[in-house]
């Protein structure tokens, strides 16, 4: 990690420290909680400035450690550059709450790459919330290693067959090409030298979903899953179809989240247990042997809640 990266953990976690004080908002002894948010970056337009309103209730309700982003972070195309207005309009400006200000641990989605994806790696650098230290990796939380839990964030778009042709057409310029192989590698070799007792992945695209939007996506479905199982992966949690979605399958639990402004049809499919098409978030907390987590509305109030043990 790098100086800087220590200090805006660092000045993150302090910051989270005197707001639960001030708030008297403090998680248990054991506990940690994080929110998970996914396809929102729309200028706070459909939805979304309701849905921040929301996350920065549930944040200071839960003392919320950070955020997952599960990507498609802005649309229809993108960002362009660390000073394209959409950092103002649809990061800044509509996650404000002081509960929020906490790292923002973030994947990039399809919509993403129609822009400059390379954009939102550099904000990072001096960005005090938002972490993106490269395309994939392995999420560095002090939080993380005390609840014995390792997130790793990929970046599922290279992962796709067409994607290279697809994202070509968008931009009309050539593309920094991120090898599957290499990335599917990695994520294998880092789950297997895993010690944490909770193993969770996130990225944009759908392994499994009823969503109208898109459905499975069999490229993850014959690469990816085979890796999540082989390790013993309790939770893959993604976005890219715009809805909340809870289906057990395939020995894990698929958590969706991609309802951070506007919203998609959704049908229940082969292990669904919850799915509404509805704006809203996610909220984890891990606590000993059990994983919890609730979808929640532009109200904050709890759709769906569920449990996942750690032997999922």
């Amino acid at each position: 990690m790098s100086n800087l990266d220590r200090r805006t953990v660092t000045a993150g976690l302090s910051a989270m420290a005197g707001l639960a004080g001030a708030t008297g908002a403090s998680a248990a002894p054991g506990t940690l909680s994080w929110l998970v948010v996914g396809d929102w970056g729309r200028r706070g337009e459909s939805h979304q400035r309701e849905v921040g309103r929301a996350m920065e209730t549930a944040a200071a309700e839960l003392a919320s450690r950070f955020v997952l982003s599960v990507g498609d972070n802005f649309y229809p195309d993108g960002v362009e550059s660390v000073t394209d207005s959409h950092w103002k309009e649809s990061f800044n400006d509509v996650y404000s709450g002081p509960h929020l200000q906490t790292p923002w641990y973030v994947a990039l989605g399809n919509h993403d790459y129609h822009g400059e994806p390379q954009a939102q790696l550099d904000y990072a650098k001096s960005s005090p919330r938002w972490r993106m230290p490269k395309r994939y990796y392995k999420v560095d939380d002090a939080g993380l290693s005390a609840a014995s839990v390792d997130l790793f964030c990929l970046d599922t778009s290279p992962m796709l067959q067409d994607y290279a042709e697809r994202i070509s057409h968008y931009t009309g310029k050539p593309i920094t090409f991120e090898h599957p192989a290499e990335q599917l590698a990695w994520l294998d070799a880092s789950l297997a030298g895993s010690k944490a007792r909770w193993k969770l992945v996130y990225g944009h695209h759908t392994i499994r979903s009823g969503g109208s939007g898109h459905g499975d996506t069999p490229e993850l479905v014959a690469n990816l899953l085979p890796i999540l199982k082989k390790h013993g992966v309790q939770t893959y949690i993604c976005g890219h179809d715009h809805d909340l979605q809870h289906i057990v399958r395939d020995g894990l639990h698929y958590v969706l989240t991609g309802a951070g402004s506007e919203v998609r049809p959704v049908r229940p499919v082969e292990g669904t247990k919850f799915c509404r098409d509805i704006s809203g978030f996610t909220a984890f907390t891990l606590s000993g042997t059990e994983l919890r987590f609730s979808f929640r509305d532009v109200q904050n109030a709890v759709l769906y809640q569920a449990v996942i043990p750690h032997a999922a």
